[in-house]
């Protein structure tokens, strides 16, 4: 609605509004009222200053002098159809018929091998300063094509051990209906998938992308696995939400945890002089950890098939074959073969 002009008629006012609407929504009154003061203008200018001072007091700006930070949005349209190739047709729109397999998976192939090229050649450009500029390196073309061809050519190493990540969910879980269910359905198959792809880039230290795909998949999966974690075989978190797994966690085979697990640091009050230092505990093969248990440290390991129970909060190593408890709000670490009691197998 424009301003009117000095010569317009008076438009009437329905009385009801004018009884009910200052009464009712006060602030929306007011701007109605300054809604008719055509005078009335935004500091644009004043704002534009505002922010090119901060631009320039702190940085954080990209596409500027021709030296782009990877895109965000990209890179997670690539992890989606990332996610195409490792389990084809479980995240597809269309049905894919057998015969159209071969074509299919070619186009899809070489479409994430042009785009990921891109992506991982703005990466390659950044260099990471101490003072948090960046700079250009020699042409890294050539590079990043090298990268991404020997990536791909990992998938089906990939898609082998995500096929044991779907049998422990299957196998640990009596409420799954059948393994296909859990493709489809479980936050945690996306969030082990896209771990173990980011985690295939982060070995060949590219940068930035392994970061980006592990967040996107957080913030659809509510389970925060760092790029650098080291995972086993058979591996499986049910219910997945707000699992957090560090940089240099290392977890063996055939692990299971449940929702809300930590393996977390000890304090990082020391920031970057902690940086390439093991400072995540390492789980052995076999290991059960329940329920918004938090296990802290790099020198803390957890000795192979040992149980961790619900709320335990560990900042020491285990012997293998442990059961570690909250008893009376104490910590307890017991040896399985000394129990006393039958063995229990908690489901949740």
């Amino acid at each position: 609605m424009g301003c009117r002009n000095d010569g317009d008629p008076p438009v009437p006012e329905d009385p009801r509004s004018t009884r009910v609407f200052p009464r009712v929504f006060p602030r929306l009154a007011k701007l109605r009222d300054l809604s008719h003061d055509c005078a009335v203008q935004f500091p644009i200018t004043e704002i534009t200053d505002a922010l090119l001072a901060s631009y320039s007091r702190h940085g954080g700006i990209n596409h500027l002098d021709g030296i782009n930070l990877p895109s965000k949005a990209s890179v997670a349209d690539i992890t989606r159809d990332l996610l195409r190739l490792v389990f084809p047709g479980f995240f597809d729109d269309h049905i894919i018929h057998s015969s159209e397999l071969k074509a299919e998976t070619a186009l899809l192939l070489d479409s994430i091998a042009g785009r990921l090229e891109d992506e991982l050649y703005k990466a390659l450009r950044c260099a990471d300063r101490a003072d948090g500029t960046f700079a250009t390196k020699s042409d890294p073309r050539p590079m990043a094509h090298h990268l991404v061809s020997e990536f791909l050519r990992e998938l089906p190493a990939i898609r082998e051990i995500l096929t044991t990540d779907v049998e422990a969910a299957f196998s640990g879980d009596p409420a799954a209906a059948n393994r296909e269910e859990i493709i489809v359905a479980y936050p945690f198959v996306e969030a082990v998938a896209v771990h173990r792809l980011a985690h295939a880039l982060y070995l060949r230290h590219v940068p930035f992308l392994p970061r980006i795909m592990a967040e996107w998949s957080h913030s659809r999966t509510g389970m925060d696995i760092h790029p650098g974690a080291r995972i086993g075989d058979h591996f499986f978190v049910d219910h997945c939400t707000g699992a957090v797994i560090g940089e240099t966690a290392v977890i063996g085979n055939r692990v299971k945890l449940y929702q809300g697990v930590g393996l977390v640091a000890r304090s990082l009050a020391a920031g970057q002089a902690l940086r390439g230092q093991k400072r995540h505990p390492t789980i052995e093969d076999r290991v059960t950890i329940y329920a918004n248990a938090t296990i802290v440290g790099g020198d803390t390991v957890i000795g192979a098939g040992s149980t961790i129970g619900a709320n335990v909060f560990l900042m020491q190593s285990v012997p293998p074959e442990s059961l570690v408890l909250m008893d009376d709000h104490r910590l307890k670490v017991t040896a399985k073969k000394d129990r006393t009691i039958a063995p229990v197998d908690w489901q949740i």
